[in-house]
């Protein structure tokens, strides 16, 4: 059994539920993810299945991963991702697993990127508070003092500064599955998901 899967965040809409009620959910396309290879604890060391999402031109791949792929027969892929299981051999090379092995009410961890903010400063990336603002306030926006006297006359590690912002693996835990849609590999769960419009995401059952 399949604990985990892969796809893409569609957006975001509502979900009206039988009492009427309007609830905030987010569509994921999820699979469907081919079988590209099975790794066994003989020869790997543990027990896994390699899966492919998104097809992806032959052009754009190199020719090892052209062969690579050869082997299921279901041509070439965007992404491959490992799901260990406990029994690679239930699964056969080039097999489908879509989002039917998701039901109603399952409560699901999603993981993907979060969305690229830019370089940013301290008040936006870390929610500073700033300087005044009155006149002839020289110090609006900036950090402020950063280092130490003399001793140890430097900068610490871990310092909150302006830097990049956002691009970073974000996970949320137990979101309800409110809808399962597998003819067309559709997925609705109640609430956020991290990052944009098709955006590459990770669920597993929680």
């Amino acid at each position: 059994m399949v604990e985990k899967l892969f796809g893409q965040k569609m957006g975001m809409t509502r979900h009206f539920v039988e009492e009427g009620r309007s609830l905030p959910v987010t569509v994921l396309k999820i699979g469907p993810c081919v079988v590209i290879q099975k790794k066994t604890l003989e020869k790997e060391g543990y027990n896994a299945i390699q899966v492919g999402y998104g097809t992806q031109k032959e052009g754009r791949v190199n020719k090892p991963l052209q062969g690579h792929f050869k082997a299921a027969g279901q041509g070439c892929f965007r992404y491959l991702k490992e799901i260990r299981v406990d029994d690679p051999g239930d699964f056969e090379l080039g097999q489908e697993i879509r989002a039917d092995i998701l039901a109603v009410n399952d409560l699901v961890t999603v993981r993907g990127t979060s969305k690229g903010r830019g370089f940013s400063g301290v008040i936006k990336r870390w929610g500073f508070s700033g300087g005044r603002k009155s006149h002839g306030s020289r110090s609006h926006r900036i950090p402020g003092s950063i280092g130490c006297s003399a001793t140890p006359a430097r900068v610490h590690k871990g310092r909150k500064l302006p830097g990049r912002m956002g691009y970073e693996g974000v996970t949320v835990k137990n979101l309800r599955v409110v809808d399962v849609r597998p003819e067309i590999n559709l997925v609705l769960v109640q609430g956020a998901v991290p990052g944009s419009r098709n955006g590459f995401v990770e669920v597993s059952k929680s």
